[in-house]
């Protein structure tokens, strides 16, 4: 019998979320203030502020093993173990079970982030490491990134959880990645953009207008006077630092087909453009415009199977657009 060195929940390090719910038996990662979760409307951003998109048990270790129980639910799971930024391994948790396993790690002292899944809430009961394991959670000092989006922020579609297009970014680019991708909503209610506002923070990415148009939640008269409100509500305490505002990637039935309040997405790329224009002819000069199409433009239909969303190498596609992307916004240094 093997004698494993337990963590209970209320001792890990959860990266990218924002807040802890302490139950009985565990603790489960949010991404909005747990506490204030009935301000965050409608069900806590319809129930999708509970999936734990991005968040990751991170902790150093000479571990050859570790495995993670959570409680139980009726839908398959998938935990990637990430050692020192590399895919080591994908677990899959059949329906019902409660143990995700990793086994055959690397000999030594090493970086381990196991990620969560991007589908659905996880409460995380303990860790377990091989016997005499060593444990620790070193400082993270590498830059902070918050990623705000929709559905193709949170990344349900991706192979894994540690293969949506903002953990691959910030693997890529050294970030410490928080994503507040929220599949179906995304609306730039202004409780996300206080949230944010109060949140630490290098550089935040912003991609909107996708499920406004879809929802029909703004019009012409409404969308760019809530986009500069989000911006400046976000600015308050994030003065000096780049902001990238991302129009919406291509989606063939959307793209001239005016939706219920008559906007297409055509025309809400030259709405955010205009409104970043304006809040940079404002004095914002480390606020950025991309232009969803230069992200994943039309010659990447085929990896849009529903016409909206990216498959898993779409996800992947895009995350290398993404990194180029920044790369020509971006200062030097982050």
């Amino acid at each position: 019998m093997i004698t494993m060195h337990k963590i209970h929940a209320n001792e890990l390090c959860f990266d990218g979320a924002v807040s802890l719910e302490s139950q009985v038996d565990g603790s489960k990662p949010w991404r909005i203030p747990h506490a204030q979760r009935t301000l965050f409307m409608p069900d806590a951003i319809n129930g999708k502020a509970g999936v734990p998109a991005g968040v990751r048990i991170r902790f150093a270790s000479d571990t050859r093993s570790a495995a993670v129980e959570v409680e139980p639910m009726d839908a398959e799971r998938l935990m990637d173990c990430v050692i020192d930024g590399e895919l080591f391994a994908t677990a899959v948790l059949a329906p019902g079970e409660s143990v995700y396993r990793f086994e055959g790690l690397p000999e030594g002292e090493k970086s381990i982030e196991l990620f969560l899944s991007q589908r659905h809430p996880v409460t995380v009961r303990h860790l377990e490491l091989g016997t005499d394991a060593t444990y620790s959670v070193p400082d993270d000092k590498r830059p902070r990134w918050i990623a705000y989006g929709s559905s193709i922020t949170q990344c349900e579609a991706a192979a894994s959880p540690s293969q949506t297009w903002p953990a691959i970014v910030a693997q890529r680019k050294g970030w410490h990645g928080t994503n507040l991708g929220y599949s179906a909503n995304c609306h730039m209610e202004p409780m996300v953009a206080r949230m944010i506002r109060d949140m630490p923070a290098d550089f935040i990415s912003l991609c909107v207008g996708v499920n406004i148009m879809g929802g029909g939640s703004l019009n012409e008269r409404t969308f760019q006077p809530a986009l500069i409100g989000f911006v400046q509500i976000v600015r308050e305490k994030h003065a000096d630092i780049p902001i990238v505002v991302q129009s919406p990637i291509y989606a063939s039935e959307r793209e001239s087909a005016p939706n219920k309040v008559g906007l297409t997405l055509e025309g809400m790329r030259l709405l955010i453009r205009e409104a970043v224009g304006t809040l940079r002819e404002n004095g914002d000069s480390r606020l950025y415009y991309v232009d969803g199409l230069d992200v994943f433009g039309q010659e990447y239909n085929h990896h849009l199977p529903d016409k909206l969303h990216p498959d898993a190498e779409g996800y992947k596609l895009m995350a290398e657009s993404m990194i180029r992307q920044f790369g020509q916004v971006l200062p030097d240094g982050i």
